[in-house]
C-alpha cells in the first residue's frame, strides 16, 4: 500500500480486506440507502427463491411450495358432523318381510301381493311398499288371516304313494300327514312326483323357498334311477350332451352308471333343472321305462339316518349353509 500512488483507486481485494479487519461500521456507511441500492441490483431468481422460501417458514409451514395443501376431506372441519340417528326397534317389520316370515312367499312376491290389494292390515288395505306391522296386527292375503312364526327346516325321506302337496282334493295321502302337527306350518320345498322317493325338504321361510326351486339358481339334485333294461353308452353319452324334449332343451350335469359288472340299469344323475318329472321324461324319450326313481341329493341335502317315510329338523349348520348357497 506504501507503493501505490496518491490518485490510483484501491482494488476490490483492498477493499474486502478494508472491510473485514474493520469490525465497526465506517462513518460513510448509510444504512438505508446501501439497502436500497443493493435490493436494485439483485434481480437474480435465487433472490425471489429466498424471498418465497422465508415468507412460508415465517407461516409455520415448512413447505417450500407456493402454495398450500387442500385437506383431503371434504366436509368442512370447522362443523361439527351430524351422526345418522339410528332407528328404535319398535317391535314392527316391514309388511313383506311378514308375509315372507309366514310361509306364504318370497318377499319380492310379496311386494306384488301388496300392490294388487290383496293384502289387508287391520281390515284396511294396504298397498304402499315399505309399511310397517306389529306382531299383534291382524294381516290377511287374499281373504286368509296369516301369522309371523318362527322358522322352520325339515328334511323328510319321502316313500313312495305320497302326493307332494298341502291338500289333494281327490283324498290321496300327501307328505302333511307324515309331517304330523307342527306348532309352525311347514311346506315342501319343490315336488317330487306321487312314485318318487327320496330327500324332500319343508320349511316356512318363504325366501329361501325361492331360492332352493328358482331356475336361475342352479341347486344340485342328485336321483338314482332304475330302469327296466340296461342303458346303452351312446345313450347315456347323449343324455350327457343333451336331447330335445317337447318343452325345450335338457341336458344332466353328469350321468353315470351306478351297478358294477354286467347290470347297465341303475344309472346316476346330476340335474339342476326343476321342470316337471324331468328325470322320468328324459329316459322315456330315449325308449326306457323308469322302475324306480330315488332322489338322494338335494342342495347339499342327503336321506342319511333317516328312515323312510321318517323326518328330522335341519342344524343349525345345515340352515347357515343353505342360506349361503348363491342368490
Amino acid at each position: 500500500m506504501e507503493n501505490r500512488k496518491r490518485n490510483d483507486k484501491p482494488k476490490a481485494t483492498d477493499r474486502k480486506k478494508t472491510f473485514t479487519k474493520d469490525k465497526g461500521k465506517p462513518k460513510s456507511f448509510d444504512k438505508k440507502k446501501t439497502f436500497a441500492k443493493d435490493t436494485d441490483k439483485v434481480e437474480s431468481s435465487d433472490k425471489k427463491k429466498s424471498r418465497t422460501t422465508s415468507s412460508f417458514k415465517k407461516e409455520g409451514t415448512g413447505s417450500k411450495l407456493p402454495f398450500k395443501r387442500k385437506p383431503l376431506t371434504k366436509t368442512d372441519p370447522n362443523k361439527p358432523a351430524v351422526k345418522t340417528p339410528k332407528r328404535v326397534d319398535d317391535g314392527t317389520m316391514r309388511l313383506n318381510r311378514y308375509i315372507a316370515n309366514a310361509g306364504v312367499c318370497s318377499r319380492r312376491e310379496a311386494d306384488n301381493l301388496i300392490l294388487s290389494g290383496a293384502v289387508h292390515v287391520n281390515g284396511v288395505p294396504v298397498i304402499e311398499l315399505g309399511s310397517r306391522v306389529g306382531l299383534d296386527d291382524k294381516v290377511t292375503v287374499g281373504g286368509e288371516s296369516i301369522k309371523h312364526e318362527k322358522k322352520v327346516y325339515l328334511v323328510m325321506n319321502k316313500p313312495k304313494n305320497f302326493i307332494t302337496s298341502v291338500s289333494d282334493p281327490q283324498g290321496r295321502k300327501t307328505v302333511m300327514q307324515l309331517v304330523g302337527k307342527l306348532k309352525q306350518r311347514v311346506y315342501p320345498v319343490g315336488r317330487l312326483d306321487r312314485e318318487t322317493t327320496g330327500v324332500l325338504m319343508f320349511t316356512n321361510d318363504g325366501d329361501l323357498t325361492k331360492k332352493l326351486t328358482h331356475p336361475k339358481h342352479g341347486i344340485k339334485k342328485i336321483y338314482q334311477v332304475t330302469t327296466d333294461k340296461n342303458v346303452s353308452q351312446a345313450n347315456l353319452k347323449q343324455i350327457a350332451e343333451g336331447i330335445e324334449l317337447e318343452d325345450g332343451w335338457i341336458k344332466a350335469d353328469v350321468v353315470n352308471y351306478v351297478g358294477k359288472g354286467e347290470d347297465r340299469k341303475e344309472i346316476g344323475i346330476e340335474i339342476h333343472s326343476g321342470k316337471n318329472r324331468i328325470v322320468r321324461r328324459i329316459f322315456e324319450h330315449l325308449g326306457y321305462e323308469v322302475i324306480k326313481l330315488d332322489r338322494v341329493y338335494f342342495a347339499g341335502l342327503t336321506k342319511k339316518d333317516i328312515a323312510r317315510g321318517q323326518w328330522r329338523y335341519l342344524t343349525s349348520d345345515e340352515v347357515n349353509i343353505l342360506k349361503m348357497l348363491p342368490k
